[in-house]
């Protein structure tokens, strides 16, 4: 099995050209996933950490770059759509809980930006409400570089039994 999954691994490194091309790769599909494109980063952080381990910092912290940044194009696309909505608009707005709870909590909600299926949007939904930016950038940031620290440790085994069921 292990020996199947080397060849997969390898196979799948030379696809994306990670030996050759890998920090510069890895930016750009963290940059990408962050948007509201349906992608991962963390298979191909994963797979450049295996390939080279002493890569585990740089790595991290380019996809937490890219990652930071595309969440920031977010964020810019949502307070652009907040603004074309607000010149077309005929009816009062209305408040969800969800825009509720973003305006309580401020930029500190940005801190969630790393969950599945909501952090991209919540990104957008920052800059709709139109929180400041760089408050937004900074704790996107922080719970990026915590994701992607934590998933690629515990992917590496630096967190032995911590996939572990039983």
């Amino acid at each position: 099995m292990e020996a199947w999954f080397l060849s997969q691994l390898h196979a799948f490194l030379a696809w994306f050209a990670l030996p050759t091309v890998g920090l510069p790769a890895v930016f750009l599909i963290a940059l990408v996933s962050a948007t509201l494109l349906p992608m991962g980063s963390e298979p191909v952080v994963f797979a450049l950490v295996k390939a080279d381990p002493s890569l585990f910092w740089p790595a991290v912290l380019v996809a937490t770059a890219g990652n930071t940044l595309g969440g920031g194009i977010s964020w810019a696309m949502g307070w652009g759509a907040e603004r074309g909505y607000e010149r077309w608009r005929h009816h009062a707005p209305r408040n969800p809980r969800l825009l509720q709870l973003m305006q309580r909590f401020g930029p500190k909600a940005c801190l969630l930006s790393w969950l599945p299926l909501v952090g991209d949007p919540l990104c957008a939904v920052a800059g709709w409400l139109r929180l400041p930016f760089w408050p937004c950038l900074v704790y996107m940031a922080i719970g990026k570089l915590a994701r992607y620290v934590l998933m690629t440790a515990v992917l590496m085994g630096l967190f032995p039994g911590a996939l572990s069921t039983g």
